[in-house]
């Protein structure tokens, strides 16, 4: 089990190492890093948020304090002292109060620059990692597209190497297909193979048949010879009997 978990998990990482890409993983890591430098930024607000809260809070109560002062002077100056002791008793637990927000107003100031100082760092290095970002996309892509040149070149590439071996196999193919027919007809010249149409001869009847109608050739012209003679006879003949016919003819008369 522990060998077939390996297996697997050897086969898992190869998969994934060919189906990821670099550029998409350092895409990926960037959007995280704007996310979470977004959520600081955002926890930068609210602890400003609440700052200022609490300074209105503060002037709010610093204003109800004065205002308590003043009426206290007041009722000390028209006798009544029971209501300038219970103006001041009011201002005294207000100031209690001004004095709890203006220590959270401070823990909240010191939050506040924390986070600012936390964003800006962290902006710095998400600017940092977006400039070597591109530098590593386009060295990678520069990289990518030479290697499939040079692959292309060489013949070595996956699309380059199912062409080559398609050519080869075209190339045997054609020189089968030649072999075949030259063998076939070296076997129906020399009269192994029988040819079907009868227009395939061997050496030996070719020549067989040359010489023959060679023969026949010499023994026409030899006959049209003696016609054209036996008909040169004839014809002299025949003058030769006309003249002579001729000639006896005016004897005849005399008789």
């Amino acid at each position: 089990m522990k060998r077939m978990g390996m297996i697997f998990r050897a086969k898992a990482n190869k998969a994934l190492d060919r189906a990821e890409d670099p550029r998409e993983t350092l895409d990926y890591s960037y959007q995280k890093q704007l996310e979470l430098l977004q959520k600081v930024r955002r926890g930068v607000a609210d602890v400003a948020t609440s700052r200022k809260r609490l300074e209105l809070q503060l002037n709010q109560l610093n204003g109800q304090s004065s205002k308590l002062e003043e009426q206290g002077r007041k009722a000390l100056a028209l006798g009544r002292e029971d209501l300038a002791r219970e103006a001041l008793t009011r201002r005294s637990a207000l100031q209690q109060q001004v004095s709890d927000l203006q220590q959270q107003h401070e823990t909240l100031q010191a939050e506040e620059n924390k986070l600012t100082m936390a964003a800006q760092r962290l902006q710095a290095k998400v600017d940092a990692f977006r400039t070597r970002k591109e530098t590593i996309k386009a060295t990678y892509t520069a990289a990518q597209a030479q290697t499939r040149i040079g692959e292309a070149f060489s013949g070595i590439s996956e699309e380059m190497g199912d062409v080559g071996m398609a050519i080869q196999r075209a190339e045997d193919r054609t020189q089968e297909l030649q072999a075949r027919s030259g063998a076939i007809d070296e076997l129906l010249a020399s009269g192994a193979l029988d040819d079907p149409t009868g227009t395939t001869k061997d050496d030996l009847s070719a020549e067989l048949d040359r010489i023959s109608g060679g023969a026949d050739v010499d023994l026409e012209l030899e006959r049209m010879k003696a016609e054209l003679a036996g008909g040169s006879s004839g014809t002299q003949q025949a003058i030769e009997g006309g003249q002579g016919g001729q000639q006896e003819s005016p004897k005849f008369d005399k008789q």
